[in-house]
């Protein structure tokens, strides 16, 4: 997925979840956040950001902040809408008989469900954004939603249960639960994996004007394969 009229900045602060502070042209734009994570180890003061303008003219917020460079010089697409998008567009260069977005089940609504013959898939998207040392880690943040849906994917009848995590970042290949921050999350993950459900991860390669899959780059450890 690519982005247009994307321009450099630099990060000031962040009042609250929704809004952030940054240079533009040697002025302070408010501009939107489109992340509602914590994001602390990525929006410090100083940082490298990257914006786009909204094509909105009665926005508030003039510009949304999709990317941040981290000290190690890692870039991080921090847009909590693109890993919805880069997996449809993988999704789509695939075989799939069908591929619908925001499915119903159960007491949730769930990213995608395709078909391809006589299989079902379910698929529920995680963007991670958040790297150590290497390793990608998620959430970043508490997320009853995110646990709600593992757990309607570890009891989903007929389908092919798939938890697939967009890697927002170049060179990262595996993704854990951040039990620090998301204890419940981690249980239930790890219920949903032995009751079935695939982890998969789908590596991306980041710039400031987009964030792509890496082509034959879907793996994870349960061997899944499209």
């Amino acid at each position: 997925m690519t982005y247009d009229n994307v321009i450099r900045a630099v990060f000031i602060d962040r009042p609250n979840r929704f809004i952030a502070h940054a240079e533009v042209d040697g002025r302070t734009e408010t501009v939107h956040v489109k992340n509602t994570g914590r994001c602390r180890e990525l929006l410090l003061p100083g940082a490298e950001v990257w914006l786009t303008r909204s094509a909105n003219p009665g926005r508030k917020t003039a510009f949304d902040l999709i990317a941040v460079r981290k000290e190690s010089g890692l870039l991080v697409n921090i847009d909590s809408q693109a890993p919805n998008a880069v997996a449809r567009e993988w999704l789509e260069a695939q075989d799939f008989d069908l591929i619908r977005p925001e499915f119903r089940y159960g007491q949730s609504r769930l990213d995608f469900m395709m078909e391809r013959g006589d299989e079902r898939f379910l698929m529920e998207v995680k963007g991670c954004t958040l790297e150590r040392d290497g390793i990608g880690y998620f959430p970043d943040a508490p997320t009853e939603r995110g646990t709600k849906h593992l757990r309607e994917l570890a009891k989903a009848v007929g389908f092919r249960p798939l938890l697939t995590f967009v890697i927002q970042m170049d060179g990262i290949g595996e993704v854990r639960g951040n039990r620090e921050t998301d204890p419940a999350f981690c249980g239930a993950l790890e219920e949903a994996k032995a009751a079935g459900v695939e982890v998969v991860f789908l590596p991306c390669h980041a710039e400031p004007g987009g964030l792509y899959f890496i082509e034959n780059g879907f793996f994870g450890k349960g061997g899944f394969r499209p």
